[in-house]
């Protein structure tokens, strides 16, 4: 079974795990579309899945435990992960992962998630030749291929990034912005030390390029660039902030929280986070529509200067989920074809090049080619 589909997209009926599928099609690629409830899985794949009866794939349900988990992973090449909250759902998809001998990828947004994976995983990939690789998504990765292309000039080590996609969050993505925002720190990077955002400090304005209105933005968790850059030699700062173009929703993404924060706060961890869970979903409990090209567009932007230098990096484009589930399919692609330029726990650009990646986005007409000015 797992030898003729080396590709195991976990979480497959997801509204990420669908486009993930959809573009391992495109690639040609066998896949396993695995998750706890196989009618679901079926249903996902016939009724969300362009092009399914093209592909080649089964599914298969799962508990999720690490022994079945590794069950099923043992055979596969790479683990394709999108269940989350990923700090609460994670740990035994990467042990399992470990111990079938699969490379490991996910769309987290969770900092905190990075974060333990670096300290307490990733050195076991590395000694076992696998790649660890959280976070390859359009929030994370593509304004990280920004990012890469700025540093290319050399005495660049301050990064500012702004990350912004016009749509609604899944229900996954809302469930993990709820509880994350209760049950976890946010941090940027200065001088190479992780820095605690201040956890009040509300809605920032941002000039977004491309047009006049100024546009509202939070910290999003951190994200990943600061974990992903900390141990990047050239780099020292790294803060990032982000948000929907639609201001209504991002004024009331800071009142749903504090609210959710103060009914919860002197609960006990596990019925806090049921709390917040049923919180979030009233919030979101519908799959948003598929992504309309000419409304959810997206813009990633990186100052990047250095004492005596300056780049700046914008890539427009649209249909962030897309940008993800392709984003996915190509590094699957990859590593079912050579090695990752990077084992243990690795970006998706420390792993297989900004380049090639921002290639693949620019191939599937999911970015415009990026606009970079430079002083120096």
């Amino acid at each position: 079974m797992s030898d003729k589909r080396p590709v195991v997209v976990y979480g497959a009926s997801g509204y990420t795990g669908r486009l993930v599928c959809e573009y391992l099609r495109e690639y040609g690629i066998p896949f396993i579309a695995a998750g706890r409830n196989a009618d679901t899985l079926h249903a996902a794949m016939q009724a969300h899945v362009a092009g399914i009866e093209t592909a080649d794939y089964e599914v298969v349900a799962v508990d999720h435990d690490v022994d079945a988990l590794t069950r099923l992973f043992d055979g596969a090449k790479v683990v394709l992960n999108t269940v989350g909250p990923f700090s609460r759902y994670g740990e035994d998809v990467v042990a399992a992962c470990l111990a079938a001998g699969c490379h490991y990828a996910d769309t987290t947004g969770e900092q905190d998630w990075l974060i333990h994976l670096d300290e307490q995983w990733g050195a076991r990939f590395a000694a076992a030749g696998l790649l660890l690789s959280p976070g390859i998504a359009h929030m994370y990765t593509t304004g990280e291929i920004a990012a890469q292309l700025c540093l290319e000039t050399p005495g660049l080590d301050t990064l500012d990034i702004a990350v912004f996609w016009g749509g609604s969050p899944t229900i996954a993505s809302t469930q993990t912005i709820l509880v994350n925002a209760a049950m976890s720190k946010a941090y940027y990077l200065q001088q190479n030390r992780y820095v605690e955002w201040e956890p009040d400090a509300g809605l920032y304005q941002l000039s977004i390029p491309g047009q006049h209105e100024a546009a509202l933005a939070l910290p999003w968790g951190g994200t990943s660039h600061p974990v992903w850059f900390r141990r990047d030699p050239r780099v020292a700062n790294v803060r990032v902030l982000g948000g929907v173009f639609n201001k209504p929703l991002m004024q009331g993404v800071p009142k749903i929280v504090a609210a959710a924060l103060e009914a919860t706060k002197d609960m006990p961890a596990e019925e806090r986070y049921a709390a917040l869970a049923h919180t979030a979903s009233g919030v979101m409990n519908s799959m948003p529509p598929r992504e309309n090209p000419r409304i959810n567009k997206s813009v990633d932007s990186v100052h990047a200067s250095g004492p005596l230098g300056r780049a700046h990096c914008v890539i427009h484009g649209n249909c962030n989920y897309k940008q993800t589930g392709l984003l996915q399919a190509f590094a699957a692609n990859w590593l079912l074809q050579q090695p990752p330029r990077q084992v243990g726990f690795a970006s998706a650009c420390q792993a297989f090049g900004h380049h090639e990646l921002l290639g693949a986005l620019r191939a599937f007409g999911l970015v415009q080619a990026p606009l970079l000015t430079v002083q120096a």
